[in-house]
This record gives C-alpha cells, structure tokens and sequence, in this order.
C-alpha cells in the first residue's frame, strides 16, 4: 500500500481544528486496514515532520434512510497524529 492509500483525506471539524491548535494533534481519515507504524511512515515522509504518537479509532457506518429504503454507510478510520515538540504544522492545516 503507498502512502496515498494510506491517507485518504485530512479531517477539518472544530475538534480536530481545535486539537491542532492545542494538543499538536493532526487528524486524518486513513485506510481501513492501515496500521500504526503504516500511517506514522506516510505521514512523515509525504509531510516531512516527525511524530509523537498516534491514537486510531474506527468508525461505524451510520444507519441512513431514503424514504422506505434504508442502508448503512462504510465504515472508515480515524487517526490523531501528535507532532513532536518543535516541529512546524504542515501547510495544508493552517486554515
């Protein structure tokens, strides 16, 4: 898996602008299968910055309904990533 199959998208809610801010902490959608040290790879080499830790949390798909027809969405990771101290956050995140 490269690294743009690992990391799918960057995660822009309040939470995780306001993690950025405070804690050091990115967050991004990444594959399902991903692991730890597979997301810590990709995103030190495609960002050049180097990090602390990471936390994954996977997700449920929800439950949608379109009129009678109901189904569920995909479920999809999430992974916090923590800078280490003194390093500059990519420019991607400045929003």
């Amino acid at each position: 898996m490269n690294y743009y199959e690992v990391i799918r998208r960057p995660i822009y809610t309040e939470k995780a602008v306001g993690m950025k801010e405070d804690a050091r902490t990115l967050c991004f959608e990444v594959h399902v299968d991903a692991t730890k040290t597979q997301i810590a790879e990709a995103v030190s080499k495609l960002f050049g910055i180097k990090i602390e830790g990471i936390r994954t949390v996977n997700q449920v798909g929800k439950l949608r309904r379109r009129g009678r027809s109901s189904g569920y969405k995909a479920d999809w990771k999430k992974a916090y990533v923590k800078l280490k101290e003194g390093e500059t956050i990519p420019e991607f995140a400045e929003v």
